[in-house]
């Protein structure tokens, strides 16, 4: 994996630990009105395994995910791209919009790039 600094990877950890929580808000409030949950929950565990991944990476914690999830996580992270750069392409220059969507672009494409490197 190619070297980050410490800034980003701070930064990076941070983005997916809120997408995390806002994948997680979102299901939870599906899962009270009843919605169906399928496509919030895959992205939330996708995004646990990427950020799991990454402080393991970073910071030596625990990963423990067969290769099967690990794959799996790598190529719903990599549908998430489009959107955001799409996202991150509309947003007004210098907006928190923008820095938000890019923080978040640049920490999915650390992630899947450290899951790639865990099916090597």
């Amino acid at each position: 994996m190619k070297t980050v600094s410490q800034e980003t990877q701070d930064l990076s950890i941070r983005s997916l630990e809120s997408t995390y929580n806002k994948l997680t808000n979102a299901y939870n409030s599906m899962t009270e009105k009843g919605s169906n949950t399928t496509l919030v929950l895959k992205r939330r565990d996708a995004v646990k395994i990427g950020l799991d991944s990454l402080t393991n990476t970073w910071k030596g914690t625990d990963f423990s995910y067969d290769k099967e999830r690990i794959l799996t996580a790598k190529e719903i992270l990599q549908g998430l791209l489009p959107s955001i750069e799409k996202q991150t392409t509309k947003a007004k220059e210098g907006s928190s919009q923008k820095t938000l969507n890019e923080r978040r672009l640049t920490a999915l494409i650390l992630a899947i790039e450290s899951l790639e490197n865990r099916l090597k």
